[in-house]
């Protein structure tokens, strides 16, 4: 299956939401791919969106390789790993500040939404490994949200299946083995520059869904 680019995504996506739409709840964008498909699902559902601000924290012999993931407010990090508590305490400070940093450029004096018994949908325009939105789904769940969903156009098969255990309800259009990147499943890829975030999050508010 491919996509056009990441609205047409959002569309094939919310024939599978649709039951939500009375629901008390607000979508979880992952910036900033994830913002023009929480833009889409927030005026579909009538959901206010705010952004997950949450970024891996990398092991120190190998960035990409993530421990855990930080976010505004939590952290959650792989004890297995064993790493010295200053590395990761430095680390944890440094991300909190940048994040914190990105939420006030897109969503000003706003704070984020208390998502407590709210149906809280995460989107994003795919998965690759899926180890940060699985650390990430484990702080939403500390935040005791009445029903924690996920939904994503394309994920790797094995971030499908890990994903699926550890929230009460998964929506992936596609899930393919091998799996050759997120990019690859769209005709349009584009980056999406911080000035449309804006503008996305601008015109939502104007019409009462921004959170």
């Amino acid at each position: 299956m491919y996509f056009i680019d990441r609205y047409d995504a959002a569309m094939k996506l919310t024939r599978h939401l649709r039951r939500y739409k009375k629901e008390d709840g607000v979508i979880l964008a992952v910036p900033r791919g994830g913002v023009p498909i929480g833009y889409y699902l927030a005026r579909r559902l009538d959901f206010p969106l705010d952004l997950l601000m949450t970024k891996k924290l990398g092991h120190p012999n190998d960035e990409e390789y993530a421990i855990g993931a930080v976010g505004l407010e939590d952290s959650i990090i792989d004890e297995a790993d064993d790493l010295p508590e200053d590395y990761i305490e430095q680390g944890i400070a440094r991300i909190r500040q940048q994040l914190a940093q990105r939420y006030k450029e897109f969503m000003g004096e706003k704070k984020p939404v208390d998502i407590q018994g709210k149906i809280v949908i995460v989107v994003d325009d795919g998965v690759a490994t899926g180890r940060t939105i699985l650390a990430t789904l484990k702080m939403l769940r500390n935040k005791q949200p009445g029903k924690l969903v996920v939904a994503v156009p394309v994920a790797s098969r094995e971030a499908a299946e890990r994903i699926r255990r550890e929230v009460d309800d998964f929506i992936c259009l596609y899930a393919p083995s091998p799996f050759f990147g997120v990019g690859r499943f769209y005709r349009d890829f584009s980056q999406v520059e911080d000035k449309e975030v804006m503008m996305l999050l601008k015109e939502l508010n104007a019409k009462g869904h921004a959170a």
